[in-house]
C-alpha cells in the first residue's frame, strides 16, 4: 500500500513537467507566418529575457506618424548560440527588420532577420 500513497505525488511530479511544454505556443498560431513585414526604424528597447528576447521599434506611418513595433525573438541562448551579444543591437541603433505579423492585426511580430542601418 506504501506504493499507493505516492502515486498521486508522482502523478503530479509528471504533470509539473508537462507544463511548460504545453504553454509554449506555436509561432503559427500568434503569427501569420505565410507573410512577411519589413519595417525600418529605431530601437528604442532590447530585453533579454526568457522565454523569448524582445525588440522595441518606433517606425514612421506613411502620414509620418510614429508606430511602435514589438518583435519577439529568439531565446537568449539560441540568439547566443548564434554570434550575438547582449548589446549586438542597442537602443538608438537604426535597423530593418523582417518578420512575420501577428495574426491578431497589432503591432507585434516574431523577428526572422535583423540588419543595421536603414538603405
Amino acid at each position: 500500500m506504501r506504493g499507493v500513497r505516492f502515486l498521486p505525488l508522482a502523478a503530479g511530479i509528471v504533470l509539473l513537467g508537462v507544463f511548460p511544454v504545453l504553454a509554449h505556443h506555436s509561432l503559427a498560431s500568434e503569427y501569420r507566418t505565410n507573410q512577411t513585414v519589413t519595417l525600418k526604424g529605431t530601437v528604442t528597447r532590447v530585453e533579454w529575457s526568457n522565454p523569448h528576447a524582445r525588440l522595441y521599434l518606433d517606425t514612421h506611418s506613411e502620414s509620418g506618424e510614429v508606430m511602435k513595433w514589438d518583435f519577439e525573438l529568439a531565446s537568449p541562448n539560441l540568439l547566443t548560440l548564434h554570434g550575438w551579444k547582449i548589446d549586438t543591437v542597442r537602443s538608438g541603433d537604426r535597423v530593418t527588420v523582417d518578420a512575420y505579423p501577428a495574426r491578431d492585426g497589432s503591432n507585434r511580430a516574431y523577428a526572422t532577420k535583423i540588419s543595421r542601418g536603414t538603405p
